[in-house]
C-alpha cells in the first residue's frame, strides 16, 4: 500500500485530553473520524502516522487499524476474526509478539484469555500462510498488537508505538507522586504555552519537583519533539515498516530541534525546597537534551520571588501536593494560601495555572479562577485553574494582610478563638497548664474541637450532620484551617487534623498513621507522651485533667488501682502523689506500652507500678487485691467477652462498678467516670454505696461549655449504720 493512501488509526491518551489529541493530529493532517473516552479515531497516511508516534506531546499509543467488527462476544467470533487478516504482511519472519487486549464480553471475562484467543488467531492464520509459529514475548516484543473489545465491538490492530509514548525516556529519577509527561503537556496546552512560548514568555513552577511541567516546557519552546531520544518504536517490528521515510522525519525534527533549541526566547525556572527533588529534575534536563533552557533551583513557596531578569508578564504553572489524607491538610492550606499571596506580590499581571485534586485547596490561593478544565491524574479527578494575578496598584507594596482576605464566617471564627483565648488567659497563667481546649463547636458552622499541646495544635473535625452539603463543610474546614496559624501562633506543620466520628468496639485503637511521631508535655509534676498524629486520640484526655490531679492529691501512701488504664496517665499522677504501688490494667498492646513508657519517663519503679494485659471484666472476676484507691473509666462502648459481646456502659455499669467495690478495702474510694453523654446512674448503687456526684467540679475552664462531656462519683463503701 502507498505512504500517502488513507489508512485508519486509533490514539489512545488519558482521559479528558481527547479533544486536544484531536486539535494536535489534526495539524500535521489527520482527519478525524470520532472521538472516543481516552482515544480518537483519525484516517491519514502513513507520514502522519509517523509523525504522530515522533512528534505527539499528548499520546499514549498510535494504532494502525487492522480490523473494526461487530458481534464479537466470542472467544471463537475473536479468533475467527483474527484469522482472516493477512498476518504475513505485518509480522516479519522469526519476529517475536505480545497482545496488550482490553476489555470483555459475557465470554470472555478477563484480558489474559482474550489475549490469549487473539494470539492463537494470529498463530493459526500465519501457520495457514506455510510460516512458522512466532514466539511470544511479553517484555519487550518485536511487534505488539492492540486488542480492544467493547459491546461486542472489536478494534484490533498494530502498536505502532511500542511503549506509551509519555515514556520520554529522560525520567529516570521521577520524584514523589510525578505528572505523566503527556498529562503535564496536555495542562501547558491548556494554559496556553505554546502560544506564550512563541511570544518568548517566562515560566516558572515554584513546586517543580522533578521537573517534569518545566523541562514539558522548555521542549515545547525549543520545539524539541517529544520522542526524540528514542532509540526503537512498535513501527520498528513491523513488516510494512517504511524506513526511509522514517529517516526523513526524523532528520526534519532533529534539525528542528538544534534550531528551536538556538531561537527559544523564553525563560524557564523551576523552584523547589527539596534536594533531592531538584537533583532528579537537572538529571532529567540532562537526558532531555535541554539542560541550557531551564534553570533549576532550591526555594521555599512562602519565600518565592520573581527572577531579576525577568521584566515581561508570564506564566506559572504548579502541580502542588493535594493532601489525599485528612492529616495533610493543615500545611496544604497554608502552602496554597503563601502561593497566592507571593504570586500577587511578586508576579502582578501574570497568570497562574494550578493543577490539583482539591479545588478546594485552590481557592486557599485567594484567587478567583477564570478558567477550569477536569482530568484524570491515575484515578484521581483533579482540574487545572486558570487564574488571572492582578496588575499592581500604584501603591502596590506588601500584600494586603490575610485577615483582609477572610470570608465573614472565617473572621468571625478568628474571632471566637481570640475571645477563647483571652477568656483562659488567666487561668493558664495561674495553673502553668500546657495542654488544653480552645475551641469545641462553639459556632455550629464550625464543628470542631482544638486543643493546645504545647507549641502543637491538634484539630478534631467533627462529622457534619446530614443537613450540611459536604462542600460546604469542606469549605469551612479549609477556612478554619486558614485561620489557626496566624490566630494561634503555630507553624502549620504543627497543626494536627482528624475526623471524629463515633467510635465503638476496638475502633479507638487503630491506627491513623505510622509516624511514630511522639513528643513530651507537662502536666503538673508530670512529663506525659502524646502523640497528635497516629491515633484517634492523643494518649491524654484533656477533660479529665482535674480527675488527675484529684487522683494525684488523694494517692499519698495509697495502694491504686487504675482500670481501662489507656496510655497510664492517671497512674503517673499517683505514683507522684505518693501511691504505695499501683496495677493498670488494660486490654490493649499499644496503649500498655504507652503506659510503661510514662512510667519509665517519671522515673518510677515498675515493680511497684505494675502494667497488667487483661480484660478488666474477668481481672475484676479473679483479682484477690485490695486497693485505697479506684480509678474506673469504662468506655462507653467496648468488645469483651464477658460482657455479652460489647459493654454498654449504661447498661452494664452496675456489674462493673460491684465488682470494683469488692475490690475497695474498707475506707477507700472509687472514682467513676464515662463519657456517656446521657448517662445515668442506676439508683440501685446509690442505696447500696456513698455516692457523690462530683462531675461539675470535674471540669477545669476550658471545658466547663460542654458539662456532659464526662460524667464523674466518688463511690465509697457505707460506714456502719449509714
Amino acid at each position: 500500500m502507498p505512504n500517502d493512501a488513507l489508512r485508519d488509526f486509533f490514539a489512545t491518551c488519558p482521559k479528558g485530553i481527547e479533544a486536544l489529541l484531536a486539535d494536535e493530529l489534526a495539524q500535521w493532517g489527520a482527519t478525524i473520524t470520532k472521538q472516543t473516552v481516552a482515544g480518537v479515531h483519525f484516517s491519514a497516511g502513513l507520514e502522519v502516522a509517523y509523525r504522530a508516534c515522533l512528534w505527539s506531546r499528548l499520546a499514549n499509543r498510535i494504532i494502525l487499524c487492522l480490523a473494526r467488527q461487530a458481534d464479537i462476544e466470542t472467544p471463537e467470533t475473536l479468533k475467527a476474526c483474527v484469522e482472516r487478516l493477512d498476518w504475513a504482511n505485518h509480522l516479519p519472519a522469526e519476529a517475536t509478539l505480545a497482545v496488550d487486549f482490553h476489555g470483555q464480553s459475557a465470554a470472555i471475562r478477563h484480558t489474559r484469555f482474550g489475549a490469549q484467543t487473539v494470539k492463537d488467531g494470529v498463530v493459526d492464520a500465519l501457520r495457514q500462510a506455510g510460516r512458522e509459529r512466532p514466539r511470544v514475548e511479553l517484555p519487550d516484543p518485536d511487534l505488539r498488537l492492540y486488542a480492544h473489545l467493547h459491546r461486542g465491538r472489536l478494534t484490533l490492530g498494530i502498536d505502532l508505538a511500542g511503549t506509551s509514548l509519555h515514556q520520554r525516556g529522560y525520567r529516570r529519577e521521577p520524584g514523589h507522586a510525578p505528572l505523566k509527561e503527556n498529562l503535564a503537556a496536555a495542562l501547558l496546552v491548556r494554559a496556553d504555552w505554546p502560544a506564550r512560548a512563541k511570544r518568548g514568555e517566562p515560566l516558572v513552577d515554584p513546586l517543580c519537583g522533578s521537573g517534569t511541567l518545566v523541562i514539558e516546557a522548555a521542549m515545547m519552546a525549543g520545539d524539541v519533539a517529544p520522542n526524540l531520544n528514542r532509540q526503537r518504536f512498535g513501527l520498528h517490528g513491523w513488516a510494512g515498516h517504511d524506513e526511509a521515510l522514517w529517516q526523513t522525519l526524523k532528520r526534519e525534527a532533529e534539525a528542528r530541534a538544534n534550531l528551536g533549541r538556538r531561537r527559544i526566547e523564553s525563560r524557564l525556572y523551576g523552584f523547589d525546597q527539596s534536594p533531592q527533588a531538584l537533583s532528579a529534575a537537572k538529571a532529567n534536563a540532562m537526558r532531555a537534551g535541554i539542560p541550557a533552557l531551564v534553570t533549576f533551583a532550591g526555594g521555599d513557596v512562602r519565600q518565592l520571588r520573581r527572577p531579576m531578569e525577568i521584566t515581561d508578564r508570564g506564566l506559572i504553572i504548579t502541580n502542588p501536593p493535594y493532601g489525599e489524607r485528612i492529616g495533610e491538610l493543615p500545611e496544604l492550606v497554608s502552602l496554597y494560601a503563601a502561593l497566592g499571596e507571593r504570586a500577587r506580590r511578586e508576579f502582578p499581571g501574570w497568570s497562574l495555572a494550578l493543577f490539583t485534586g482539591n479545588p478546594d485547596l485552590g481557592h486557599r490561593t485567594g484567587l478567583r479562577a477564570d478558567r477550569q478544565y477536569a482530568f484524570k491524574n491515575g484515578a484521581l479527578d483533579c482540574k487545572l485553574l486558570l487564574m488571572a494575578i492582578a496588575e499592581a496598584g500604584p501603591d502596590a507594596g506588601e500584600s494586603s494582610p490575610a485577615a483582609d482576605r477572610r470570608s465573614q464566617g472565617a473572621q468571625m471564627f478568628a474571632n471566637r478563638l481570640v475571645k477563647n483565648r483571652k477568656r483562659l488567659a488567666k487561668w493558664l497563667k495561674r495553673s502553668g497548664e500546657q495542654c488544653y481546649r480552645v475551641y469545641d463547636a462553639d459556632m455550629p458552622e464550625y464543628a470542631m474541637a482544638i486543643d493546645i499541646y504545647a507549641e502543637r495544635v491538634h484539630v478534631q473535625e467533627y462529622a457534619p450532620p446530614k443537613s450540611v452539603e459536604p462542600a460546604q463543610a469542606q469549605r469551612r474546614l479549609m477556612e478554619a484551617l486558614s485561620v489557626l496559624p496566624e490566630v494561634l501562633d503555630v507553624r502549620a506543620e504543627r497543626i494536627h487534623l482528624k475526623q471524629r466520628e463515633r467510635q465503638a468496639g476496638k475502633a479507638q485503637y487503630q491506627k491513623r498513621d505510622s509516624s511514630g511521631e511522639r513528643f513530651q508535655i507537662g502536666e503538673g509534676s508530670a512529663r506525659l507522651w502524646v502523640n497528635l498524629r497516629d491515633y484517634l486520640d492523643t494518649g491524654l484526655f484533656l477533660d479529665h485533667r482535674p480527675v488527675r490531679r484529684m487522683i494525684a492529691e488523694m494517692a499519698g501512701g495509697k495502694r491504686f488501682l487504675n482500670l481501662f488504664c489507656y496510655t497510664g496517665a492517671a497512674t503517673v499522677h499517683a505514683a507522684l502523689g505518693g501511691a504505695t504501688d499501683s496495677v493498670s490494667v488494660d486490654l490493649s498492646n499499644t496503649y500498655l506500652d504507652w503506659a510503661r513508657d510514662n512510667l519509665a519517663l517519671n522515673r518510677l519503679d515498675p515493680s511497684r507500678h505494675r502494667v497488667v494485659r487483661d480484660d478488666c471484666l474477668h481481672w475484676l472476676e479473679t483479682a484477690e487485691s485490695r486497693f485505697d484507691l479506684i480509678f474506673l473509666d469504662p468506655p462507653t462502648f467496648s468488645n469483651s467477652k464477658r460482657m455479652e459481646a460489647t459493654l454498654d456502659i449504661q447498661r452494664d455499669h452496675p456489674r462493673l462498678i460491684e465488682l470494683a467495690m469488692a475490690r475497695l478495702a474498707p475506707g477507700g474510694t472509687l472514682i467513676f467516670s464515662n463519657n456517656q453523654r446521657r448517662f445515668r446512674l442506676d439508683e440501685g448503687l446509690a442505696e447500696r454505696f456513698a455516692v457523690q456526684d462530683i462531675t461539675s467540679r470535674s471540669y477545669d475552664p476550658d471545658f466547663q461549655r460542654r458539662p456532659d462531656l464526662h460524667h464523674c462519683f466518688l463511690i465509697r463503701h457505707r460506714q456502719g449504720g449509714e
